[in-house]
C-alpha cells in the first residue's frame, strides 16, 4: 500500500483531507501537532478519535512549543483576545500564527521521507478568502518545490492540497458523501467545551452547515 502523511489537526478540513486520501488508496499516517493553541486540548482529543475512525497506521503526537514563546498571534498569545470573525477575507487576521503552515509541511516532509511516503496532505484553504498567506496556491507550490529540492528519494514527495480553492461548503458536501464524523471535529479558535459561535472559524463552519440545510452537531454558546 501506498502511504501518505496527513497534517490531521482534528478540525473539519484536515478530518475531510484525511477520509479523501484513504478513499484515494493511502494508508495514513496521522500527524497531530501541538503548538500551544488555545485549544490544543479539545484538538488532540478531537484528532485521535477522528484517527480511530480512520484506522490509520500511525498516530504521531508532536510538540512545538516555540510558537507559544513567539507568540503574535491570538491563537497562541493568552495576551492577545481572539477577534470576532468576518465571511470573506480580513486584513492581516490576528488568529494567523507567523509561518506555520511552513513549519508544519516541514515536519510532515520530514516524517514521510523517514517513512518511504509517497504524500502528505495538508487541508489548506482558501475558497473563502481567509486572509492567511501560507494557504495560499502560490505559498503551496513554493513548499513543493522545496520538497524536491531538499529530499532524497526515489520518487517525489507530492504536496497534495486539494481543498486550497475549495469553499467550507464544497468541503462539507465532499465530507458528507465520505461519511465524514463531523460530531468528533472541532473548529472554534478559543473555546474547548462549547464552541464560541463568533470567530472566524466558526462562522465559516456554521455557514457550511447552513448552506447545506443541516445543523453542525457540536455544542455553541452562542
Amino acid at each position: 500500500m501506498k502511504k501518505a502523511v496527513c497534517l490531521l489537526s482534528g478540525g473539519m478540513d484536515s478530518t475531510t483531507l484525511a477520509f479523501v486520501a484513504k478513499k484515494m488508496g493511502y494508508d495514513i499516517l496521522a500527524l497531530h501537532v501541538n503548538y500551544g493553541q488555545r485549544t490544543e486540548k479539545k484538538e488532540l482529543e478531537s484528532a485521535k478519535k477522528v484517527a480511530d475512525a480512520l484506522g490509520v497506521v500511525e498516530f504521531l503526537e508532536i510538540s512545538l512549543d516555540y510558537f507559544k514563546k513567539f507568540g503574535g498571534s491570538s491563537l497562541t498569545d493568552m495576551n492577545i483576545e481572539v477577534e470576532e470573525g468576518v465571511l470573506g477575507k480580513a486584513d492581516n487576521p490576528n488568529t494567523y500564527v507567523p509561518f506555520r503552515n511552513g513549519n508544519l509541511i516541514a515536519i510532515a516532509t520530514s516524517y514521510c521521507e523517514s517513512r518511504d511516503g509517497e504524500a502528505i496532505f495538508i487541508g489548506v484553504q482558501s475558497g473563502d478568502h481567509t486572509g492567511y498567506p501560507d494557504c495560499t496556491p502560490r505559498f503551496i507550490e513554493a513548499m513543493q518545490h522545496a520538497i524536491y529540492v531538499g529530499t532524497q528519494t526515489e520518487k517525489s514527495i507530492e504536496l497534495l492540497t486539494p481543498f486550497v480553492m475549495m469553499t467550507k461548503t464544497d468541503i462539507l458536501k465532499e465530507g458528507m458523501e465520505l461519511c465524514v464524523p463531523y460530531e468528533h471535529t472541532w473548529s472554534c479558535y478559543s473555546e474547548n467545551d462549547e464552541a464560541c459561535g463568533v470567530c472566524s472559524s466558526c462562522l465559516a463552519r456554521l455557514k457550511a452547515f447552513a448552506d447545506l440545510g443541516m445543523e453542525d452537531p457540536i455544542p455553541y454558546k452562542k
